[in-house]
């Protein structure tokens, strides 16, 4: 086996191959390497600066170092999909095809067969024969899906090249017999594609719920309490029961607003006193004291059970004087 090269891989396959006949097979291997021709020359990437390896419904070809990854980028970007349609627009409906396509980077050397061999040349097959990306170009309107490897995102994409819209990728994990493998997606992901889980340590373990008991799974199939005090835990040891918790001090109330609130009781307007059924008073001022509706209701230190100051009583200082006492004005309602 030579020694390993670093190469550009661009790998690109036919979509349902397998389900054409034979005649349609052949039309479709010579339809796929004279668009990947037209878009390696209109790159400016010479036959001489790629090697080209054949795998029936695919083709790979690993181009030289010299050649920058953007210039590769973005001919599979824009011009791949132009010269696909080209071809597909001439072609029959049973004869279109539509394609899966990868780039990535690595080493990889050529056997004693003539066959290029290496871990990062298997990498990228994975890539391109993993379910998420065929459900991508099973689920867009375009001809063409395409991802790249996690180190031509890091080193390329994500940089915001001309003519490499870094917005569009989105990172996936495509599930294979290996593993999950990272990678991006150019486009939306698909809806019905799933993403491998990660395999990598485990995380947090999930906080159990508590039922409408309060009680929530125990780490045995068992149950403890939940945060309401509910259900029993199960324990090697006992230990004695914790008494119920002291209940919190109310909260102080706040003041009320300002105003007059009928809450119950008593309510007094400026320090008189309004017992029985009120009824009200309309116009006029009132002097004096003053009492709203029937007479009966607990008498005021100091009055008699009809409001007014016993016949002995010591006159009171809020008493109002004869001269005080005018009867209300015309159309003015007194007391009542």
């Amino acid at each position: 086996m030579n020694d390993p090269v670093n190469r550009t891989m661009l790998l690109v396959d036919i979509e349902k191959f397998s389900d054409r006949d034979d005649v349609e097979q052949a039309f479709l291997r010579r339809m796929l390497y004279d668009v990947v021709d037209r878009t390696m020359e209109r790159a400016g990437i010479d036959e001489t600066l790629r090697l080209r390896a054949d795998q029936g419904d695919s083709v790979m070809e690993f181009i030289d170092p010299n050649v920058p990854v953007p210039q590769v980028l973005r001919s599979v970007i824009s011009e791949l999909p132009a010269q696909l349609k080209a071809v597909n627009r001439m072609a029959s409906r049973g004869a279109q095809m539509r394609l899966r396509t990868v780039v990535a980077n690595g080493f990889i050397a050529l056997d004693e067969r003539g066959i290029w061999v290496g871990g990062d040349l298997n990498h990228a097959c994975r890539l391109l024969d993993a379910d998420l990306l065929r459900a991508a170009l099973r689920e867009r309107p375009g001809d063409v899906a395409l991802c790249v490897s996690q180190s031509v995102w890091t080193g390329i994409v994500r940089h915001h090249h001309l003519g490499i819209p870094a917005e569009e990728f989105h990172e996936v994990t495509l599930a294979s017999k290996n593993g999950p493998l990272p990678a991006w997606l150019l486009g939306p992901v698909p809806a019905s594609g799933q993403a491998a889980p990660s395999l990598g340590a485990a995380g947090p373990a999930p906080t159990p719920v508590p039922d409408a008991s309060g009680e929530r799974p125990g780490p045995a199939g068992g149950t403890e309490a939940g945060p309401s005090g509910g259900g029993s835990a199960s324990t090697s040891t006992s230990a004695p029961a914790a008494g119920p918790a002291p209940a919190a001090a109310p909260a102080p109330a706040a003041p009320p607003p300002a105003g007059i609130h009928f809450t119950g009781g008593a309510p007094a307007f400026g320090g008189s006193l309004v017992m029985g059924n009120q009824h009200g008073v309309s116009g006029g001022r009132v002097d004096g004291d003053v009492v709203m509706g029937s007479v009966g209701g607990p008498p005021r230190p100091g009055r008699a059970s009809d409001g007014h100051p016993p016949a002995d009583a010591t006159p009171d200082q809020d008493a109002p004087s004869p001269d005080d006492r005018q009867p209300p004005a015309t159309g003015e309602a007194g007391p009542r």
